[in-house]
């Protein structure tokens, strides 16, 4: 198994958490510094023509790409502890929620947008800044009024198990952090990404205890 990775990817994030909940190692980790462009080479174009993190190559197989499609496919190869719940109604719901951060919030602050709206667009810094964080305190504020509001919420995002939106809600946090957005208006996302974090897979999958990450963000 080989990991395309690079310490500040949000959705490589994800897939480190699900494999360590898996208890999976991979036998290779391949970084794709994206502030250098790496994932613009040719190399790694032959692999992900997307040239985003993360990819999987598991085995013989062609690489898998997008990191919820990759963490529902290690959930269905091993299959515990499962993160997706038994109901489909339950299913809906946490995919639901994984899908507000990842394909609602963070396509929009991912290197490739920031590089068009400064390139292209001449946006300055302090403006792309504001964009990311705008879309960040979206995501966070959408994410608290359902978790608070609805049943289905309990120690975790959906009950008392840890699922694949909590996944996707702790890396929401983290990039949060890195674009110094203040998580303090939104206690129901706080509690549960206190509550992750206090897990030994989700700590070690952090972005700063990553090779090549900064002592702090």
């Amino acid at each position: 198994m080989k990991l395309y990775s690079f310490w500040r990817s949000l959705a490589t994030h994800r897939v480190r958490i699900a494999l360590a909940l898996k208890g999976v190692t991979p036998d290779e980790v391949v970084t794709i510094d994206l502030t250098k462009g790496d994932q613009h080479g040719a190399a790694y174009d032959a692999v992900n023509p997307m040239h985003a993190l993360p990819t999987l190559v598991d085995g013989d197989g062609p690489p898998l790409v997008q990191s919820l499609a990759i963490i529902e496919y290690l959930d269905e190869t091993r299959p515990d502890p499962p993160l997706l719940p038994a109901d489909p109604r339950g299913r809906a719901r946490v995919r639901s929620l994984a899908l507000m951060v990842a394909a609602d919030a963070h396509p929009l602050m991912v290197p490739r947008v920031r590089e068009y709206l400064e390139r292209e667009l001449g946006v300055p810094e302090a403006a792309r800044t504001a964009w990311c964080r705008h879309w960040i305190a979206t995501a966070l504020g959408a994410l608290e009024r359902r978790l608070s509001g609805e049943a289905g919420t309990g120690r975790f995002c959906h009950g008392d198990a840890v699922s694949l939106a909590d996944i996707c809600l702790v890396s929401q946090v983290a990039g949060a952090g890195f674009f110094s957005v203040d998580t303090t208006p939104y206690p129901s996302v706080r509690r549960i990404a206190e509550a992750c974090s206090a897990i030994e897979a989700f700590a070690t999958a952090h972005p700063l205890r990553q090779p090549g990450a900064p002592t702090t963000a």
